[in-house]
């Protein structure tokens, strides 16, 4: 348990000295001034990953200045994603880029990395940036053990950050939500489209794809 603690205390000691934080007398000790949240920046989040602190092999994100353990995906949800993102590829063809389980940008407090995201077509495939907002057209979270967290936290920055549409597949209860005309305080229309229909997405007319097998098994 002490290891444990000196452990924590020392990643924290490193990533104070990394991100700015005042001093680490400051940061330890009492001090007059309310208790506040120390937001990262991706910047930090970067520095703190290239000095070993966060290791190559977590699977972790940034949201709103917070790193966020991610759970270990299980067969079910990796076989999923793998199928929905087989699914999109063949029915986009070149319409669009297709980028799965990879970081977007989406403020310099945030660099989520949700499970399938659909592009603008760039000549570069993203190699000088990652996506920013205005190159999204459609996101797309499976959820099984992160269903509560999904909706609850990434969808509503999803939205504040003008994604135009976002489907979050639910596998345990084989339905799917879908988000569209988004704003500041969320996303102004939301349906559950059935699972046996073919969905179309928004920002490629014409472009339908069939859900139903990936929520199955």
């Amino acid at each position: 348990m002490m290891a444990e603690r000196r452990l924590r205390i020392t990643r924290f000691a490193a990533c104070a000295r990394l991100t700015g934080f005042a001093s680490w007398d400051h940061a330890m000790n009492t001090s007059l001034e309310p208790p506040r949240r120390h937001r990262l920046t991706v910047a930090d989040y970067y520095r703190m990953a290239e000095a070993g602190i966060l290791r190559p092999d977590e699977r972790v994100e940034l949201i709103e200045g917070e790193v966020i353990d991610m759970p270990p995906p299980g067969s079910r949800h990796a076989g999923a994603v793998d199928q929905l993102a087989e699914i999109l590829r063949e029915a986009i063809g070149r319409r669009a880029s297709l980028r799965v389980q990879n970081p977007i940008d989406l403020d310099p407090y945030s660099e989520p990395q949700p499970d399938v995201a659909l592009l603008r077509p760039r000549a570069d495939y993203y190699k000088s940036a990652h996506p920013r907002p205005a190159d999204i057209l459609l996101i797309v979270e499976v959820a099984q053990t992160s269903l509560q967290y999904d909706r609850d936290v990434k969808v509503a920055l999803y939205a504040r950050h003008g994604v135009p549409e976002v489907w979050l597949l639910d596998l345990d209860n084989r339905r799917i939500a879908r988000y569209r005309n988004p704003s500041r305080g969320g996303y102004a229309s939301v349906d559950r489209p059935s699972i046996a229909e073919p969905l179309e997405i928004g920002a490629l007319p014409g472009v339908r794809v069939e859900l139903g097998a990936v929520v199955s098994g």
